[in-house]
């Protein structure tokens, strides 16, 4: 009977196991999801506060939406702190009863039926070896043992059974306290938590939070006729360009444009793959200044084709294909065959690279230069002349047009030179500075320090030292290095000993060209002797401009962009003022700006152990000249010392001769003349020279 109650009480204590398990479980996934939401909701409101740094492309400095999203990330860090109460409430009022009961409590019945089970089969041990005692042998020594084995087991089992059952009795009470206990704390929980979310959200907040909802229905209404504009917008398009939708439009309803000097669309280029054999590539070309660029699929940036100044372009007639023309540059050694998708496209690629061959796109008003050239243009959809004869050409147009140096562009900011040199700093570039964005040939100005000899203005300069006639001024020059620049800009500097002055200038120049918007750069060979720096047209070979090397004080590359590079002039101020001015140029190279810095120094260490050795020659020289004279000064004393002491030696010579001959005198002359009368004319001449 006992052993039927106890099995009673124990599938009761196994079911009460397994229901507080599985409500453990629920309340825990409660502690857990409030856990998240209190971490979710701080984060939320982190995020919030976070907006106005926040750096949106298309326009994140709304003030009044960052000023609204701080007011909810105010309110919404208040429930995160009510959330954060709440789940600190919920581990000490429900998680810790529950959990107590279950890790004490049912451990301990569990344990309590092991023991118990171990006691009683230890006693059921001890009965049966106390049964089996022998009645004839009896033996008190074992017989001993075995009592006493046996009360010890029957002793350890009742007591056992006592705390055993006294556990399960118990249990009935705990089962009611572990289930109340937990949902009570969970209760007074969630009724503080509801307090405070009522002490926080006030009246003022709902009012808030109804001017939102306000808010927020006008934007979608104006999103809904945003889209419904744009949607009638799209039906308008796709009416619109419903005939370009096809391939080849027709050029009489789609006339093409033949005053461009820009263009860029999709092409296919002709590359070969063998002597016979070509394959065609589809990418994306476009026009930048006097160069075709390509760019594939994918690619970040775009990639040089060919220089398209000067070249010519022509249509040809391919086999396999239609819309062909054919591109060759100015030298004659690069070309390319491309084909357009249509012969919109095709008339108007050729006639956008006819005007940019002409370098139309560097005038004041390409359009309608390009207008007035249209004729041209029209022409080179026919086949050209060889290249010989579009080189011959050529050349008196170029001779003949203006230098690119006078352009409008050339001068002083004006208004905006004030807005400029607030940027400057006042210690490298004086205020107000104005900025020259050209080059200014000798031939029409005089700039201060480029001073031009007679037969300077307009002669070709050939570099390398090979023209017949006149010798060239840099002839006997050491080093000839040649450079390809392109002219950035330059202005007056107040100081011309720190690089930063350098750096500054570079700063300044590239913004000024980038406000108002100066993309064109006179593209120039600097020449670097031991004399001085040339800057000199590439295609006409006159000397633009002449730096001499002397009042080259200070030149640098730029710290980051190493194709930047300039040089500071000291000249004089002017004809008036003849204080010395500094002037900073800025140019970009194709090669690295410091192979051109280096080039200028080896230059200007080679001019000063040039004028070294000239100081040293003129000095001695000027030693050999005074010793020179002091030979002669020498010479001289002892010239005279010699002709002194011959007249010495005369004149004792004669006063001796006259004591002896005094006697006789007159007995010789007179024998003497009359042998003089007897000899006649000849005898007196040779008596005379014998005298």
């Amino acid at each position: 009977q006992t052993r039927s109650l106890l099995g009673v009480f124990e599938e009761d204590a196994a079911a009460i196991s397994n229901y507080i398990n599985q409500l453990f479980q629920a309340m825990h996934r409660i502690y857990d999801a409030q856990n998240e939401l209190s971490a979710a909701t701080h984060l939320t409101s982190k995020l919030l506060k976070e907006y106005e740094k926040q750096r949106f492309p298309l326009g994140g400095d709304d003030e009044v939406m960052t000023s609204t999203l701080q007011q909810f990330a105010k309110v919404i860090d208040e429930l995160s702190s009510c959330h954060a109460v709440l789940s600190t409430q919920l581990a000490d009022a429900m998680m810790f009863p529950i959990t107590q009961f279950k890790e004490r409590d049912l451990k301990e019945i569990l344990t309590l039926k092991e023991v118990f089970q171990i006691a009683s089969n230890d006693h059921d041990a001890a009965i049966t070896r106390y049964s089996r005692l022998s009645k004839r042998k009896e033996n008190e020594k074992i017989k001993a043992e075995v009592t006493e084995d046996v009360y010890t087991s029957r002793k350890k089992q009742h007591q056992t059974m006592m705390h055993y059952f006294c556990a399960l009795n118990t249990l009935q009470y705990k089962k009611k306290i572990s289930l109340l206990e937990p949902l009570l704390g969970y209760m007074q929980a969630q009724i503080s938590f509801f307090k405070m979310g009522s002490e926080n959200l006030t009246e003022q907040l709902e009012e808030f939070l109804t001017n939102i909802g306000t808010s927020v229905q006008n934007v979608r209404r104006e999103m809904d006729c945003e889209v419904e504009n744009m949607q009638q917008t799209i039906e308008d398009l796709e009416v619109a360009s419903d005939p370009l939708y096809l391939p080849d439009p027709d050029p009489t309803k789609f006339p093409a444009h033949r005053n461009l000097t820009r263009k860029a669309g999709y092409l296919n280029a002709r590359n070969k793959t063998g002597l016979v054999s070509s394959s065609w590539e589809r990418q994306f070309y476009f026009t930048q200044g006097g160069n075709l660029m390509s760019q594939a699929r994918g690619d970040v940036a775009g990639g040089l084709v060919m220089d398209i100044d000067n070249c010519s372009v022509m249509a040809v007639d391919c086999e396999d294909r239609r819309y062909c023309f054919q591109i060759t540059s100015f030298d004659g050694k690069k070309s390319s065959i491309l084909q357009a998708e249509s012969k919109k496209d095709y008339e108007e690629w050729i006639c956008t690279i006819n005007n940019i061959s002409k370098q139309i796109y560097l005038s004041e008003n390409p359009e309608e230069i390009a207008a007035r050239v249209n004729q041209s243009a029209l022409e080179a959809v026919t086949p050209s002349p060889s290249f010989q004869q579009r080189h011959e050409s050529l050349r008196p147009a170029v001779q003949s047009r203006p230098p690119a140096a006078r352009t409008s562009s050339t001068g002083s900011l004006g208004s905006d030179s004030a807005a400029l040199s607030a940027l400057s700093l006042d210690s490298l570039v004086a205020p107000d500075t104005p900025i020259q964005f050209d080059i200014i040939s000798p031939v029409s100005e005089d700039l201060p320090g480029q001073a031009k000899s007679s037969g300077q203005s307009g002669r070709r300069t050939n570099p390398f030292g090979e023209s017949g006639g006149s010798k060239p001024e840099t002839e006997d020059s050491i080093l000839h290095q040649l450079f390809i620049v392109r002219f950035l800009g330059s202005m007056e500097v107040r100081c011309d000993e720190s690089p930063d002055v350098v750096y500054e200038t570079m700063r300044q120049i590239l913004a000024a060209r980038a406000i108002h918007n100066v993309f064109r750069m006179t593209e120039s060979h600097l020449l670097v002797t031991c004399d001085c720096l040339k800057l000199i047209d590439p295609q006409t070979q006159v000397t633009r401009l002449r730096f001499p090397l002397p009042n080259v004080v200070l030149y640098a590359t730029h710290q980051e962009n190493k194709r930047l590079f300039g040089f500071v002039l000291r000249t004089s101020g002017g004809r008036v003022d003849s204080h010395q001015t500094s002037i900073c140029y800025i140019f970009e190279s194709n090669n690295e700006g410091e192979k051109i810095c280096d080039s200028v120094g080896l230059a200007k260490q080679i001019a000063l152990h040039a004028e070294l050795d000239r100081k040293a020659s003129e000095k001695q020289k000027e030693i050999d000249r005074v010793k020179e004279k002091q030979q002669k000064e020498l010479n001289k004393q002892k010239q005279i010392e010699k002709d002194l002491e011959e007249q010495s030696r005369l004149i004792a010579a004669s006063s001796r001769s006259n004591q002896s001959s005094t006697e006789g005198q007159f007995v010789v002359l007179s024998s003497s003349q009359s042998e003089d009368s007897d000899l006649g004319e000849d005898g007196k001449k040779k008596r005379e020279s014998e005298a």
